[in-house]
């Protein structure tokens, strides 16, 4: 079916592999945006604001090529009609051949990505940025409008991030994603390709399929595996092994502090200065290091009578 078809090949595996990279960046904005703390550090909203625009706009483009393209048209000039970082430019394409119901808040949200995907994030390298206020703040400002809210980013009193901000930011982007999605798949069916498939297991799964855009049910699985660990007996082979390795003295927080930390340790480095202060006093060994770093990954503990 293929084979003889560029037009098809590129339409169903090459944009199927883009909506995997699409899938994967929007995850990894709202990812982001599930373990910020609160809005002080640029840098982490850029991240989050980086992942979202890309992804959003990477998703936009596969609809706009399978609803614009035909076979016989002008290749080059069509392609170039793609180069831009204007996602209210490309929605309006996609919306000339679709029904989108984007309400205001979802459209000054493409905005706002437009514009730092396109300026913002650049304006950093002009020396005349030391006259302005950062370019992320205009996301704080929006969700301030938007959400009837203040938040301060000065330092030791920065508004604190919470599942009210995270879902308002994950439903904006569920619409937008999930319907230009919706536009794919029937877009996929009229051609009759398969690049709406998404494998499964994979971060795209996750937002296109599972329909998820917080990810409030894995921070409470991990608690409730976290409550079945330590209130449930080990496996014997896993105790066994366990038994054999001496806890470090950890001492220097509470215990929920270092719980926090095996939730998200990426905000809590911390911790790593606590194990470099233990290892002055007394060096881990490399046989240590090496059973320490077993747990928590695929190898079997339990063994059958007769089994090494």
């Amino acid at each position: 079916m293929f084979d003889n078809d560029p037009d098809l090949f590129w339409k169903n595996f090459r944009l199927g592999t883009e909506l995997q990279v699409s899938g994967t960046f929007i995850y990894n904005g709202l990812f982001q945006l599930s373990q910020l703390e609160h809005f002080y550090f640029e840098e982490q909203l850029f991240e989050i604001l980086y992942n979202l625009a890309v992804g959003l706009e990477r998703l936009q483009k596969i609809a706009v090529i399978l609803i614009e393209h035909r076979p016989g048209m002008d290749q080059e000039v069509f392609e170039k009609t793609l180069i831009t970082h204007n996602l209210v430019e490309l929605h309006n394409r996609i919306k000339k051949h679709n029904a989108l119901n984007f309400g205001k808040p979802h459209l000054k949200f493409l905005q706002l990505l437009s514009d730092f995907y396109r300026s913002d994030r650049y304006n950093r390298y002009n020396r005349s940025s030391v006259y302005e206020s950062n370019r992320e703040s205009r996301f704080i400002k929006f969700l301030q409008s938007e959400l009837k809210i203040e938040i301060k980013n000065d330092g030791f009193f920065s508004t604190p991030n919470d599942d009210r901000i995270r879902r308002f930011i994950g439903k904006l982007v569920e619409k937008t994603a999930l319907q230009t999605y919706g536009v794919i798949r029937a877009e996929a069916g009229r051609i009759h390709i398969y690049v709406d498939e998404i494998r499964s297991e994979s971060k795209a799964y996750k937002l296109f399929v599972a329909k998820q855009f917080t990810f409030e049910p894995e921070r409470y699985l991990q608690r409730e595996l976290f409550v079945h660990l330590m209130r449930s007996k080990p496996e014997k082979g896993f105790q066994e092994f366990l038994n054999t390795i001496e806890p470090l003295p950890f001492d220097g927080y509470h215990t929920n502090y270092y719980i926090k930390f095996l939730m998200d340790f990426h905000h809590h480095v911390d911790l790593q200065g606590e194990l470099d202060t233990i290892a002055e006093d007394a060096p881990l060994k490399k046989e240590r290091m090496e059973m320490v770093s077993l747990i928590g990954t695929d190898v079997n503990f339990e063994f059958e009578d007769g089994e090494d």
